[in-house]
């Protein structure tokens, strides 16, 4: 057996709000391969997922902590990050609604893109992996067609320019890593076919995330750093669930005319991460990687 140890690796995985997405079990992976995970959460949920990683009143949330060997998925450091900024001077609290407002005005910390990443350079002396696991359109529930300008451009700017942002500022501290560095991204295939309920210009954000992805493995290949992509198959996460309330009836769906005729684990995606971020694949760059049973492959 080729074993996979990230012992000695620091990796940076964004995007989780709660123990139940791809990135909190990405984030498991990571850490039950020896890296040491640092995670990066939207400041309005930071708190949410510190409370996850340490609760022991719901055994269902201490169960999701598990990793194989039984010990707690612990995370050396959480950070707030808000990708919808680049730098602290793209804020304006001034133009926030009063409630957002009260909930940033307490953050004394720089939770924008550039801060975010700096922090976690200069406390680790830069990292080899990461984990791009971001999504929102506050829309989402609108078909496209019924989506606004402003609804569209955030989006946009969340979901996929967002990876973009992300790539800049861990470029210099990601640079020419022992073995290289690797960043992973999580698109869908609603950014290549029609998928009604996937709105508010979302499948339009995954496809601009998959061309970028490829893009910017071009930019950064010079300095040893791979950029791809794992297209998941339909999980209920307590995101998709949100998007549409019959998300069981798509699993089912997929299920169904994927050719192993099942749904997919989320560990099966943090597995597939392992192997990107590994040096198994250190000659895979700006390529998607479908983990989603083969139902891409179908025409139905």
């Amino acid at each position: 057996m080729i074993p996979i140890d990230f012992t000695g690796k620091v990796a940076l995985v964004t995007g989780v709000g709660d123990n139940k997405s791809f990135a909190w079990y990405i984030g498991k992976a990571l850490q039950a391969a020896g890296a040491k995970v640092v995670l990066a959460c939207h400041p309005r949920v930071l708190d949410i997922v510190s409370n996850l990683l340490r609760t022991t009143s719901d055994p269902e949330d201490v169960e999701a902590r598990k990793l194989p060997d039984g010990s707690d998925f612990a995370p050396v450091r959480l950070l707030r990050c808000d990708v919808s900024y680049d730098t602290m001077a793209d804020v304006k609290l001034d133009e926030m609604p009063d409630a957002q407002r009260r909930h940033y005005a307490k953050y004394t910390e720089d939770y924008s893109v550039s801060g975010m990443v700096e922090a976690v350079g200069k406390e680790f002396g830069g990292f080899d992996i990461l984990i791009h696991s971001v999504a929102f359109g506050r829309e989402v529930t609108k078909p496209l067609i019924d989506t606004s300008r402003k609804g569209y451009q955030e989006a946009m700017g969340i979901s996929a320019y967002s990876l973009v942002s992300l790539t800049r500022a861990a470029a210099p501290y990601m640079a020419n890593r022992p073995g290289g560095a690797s960043i992973v991204g999580l698109t869908y295939v609603a950014g290549e076919r029609v998928i009604p309920h996937y709105g508010g210009g979302m499948a339009t954000c995954k496809a601009a995330l998959q061309i970028d992805a490829k893009q910017l493995a071009w930019f950064v290949g010079d300095r040893n750093i791979r950029v791809n992509l794992i297209s998941a198959g339909p999980y209920a996460s307590r995101a998709a669930r949100a998007i549409n309330k019959d998300f069981d009836k798509l699993i089912e769906h997929a299920a169904t005319y994927s050719p192993l005729r099942r749904p997919i684990e989320p560990e099966e995606v943090a597995d597939a991460t392992l192997y990107l971020c590994s040096p198994l694949a250190r000659a895979v760059t700006g390529q998607i990687l479908y983990v989603d049973c083969g139902y891409n492959i179908m025409g139905t």
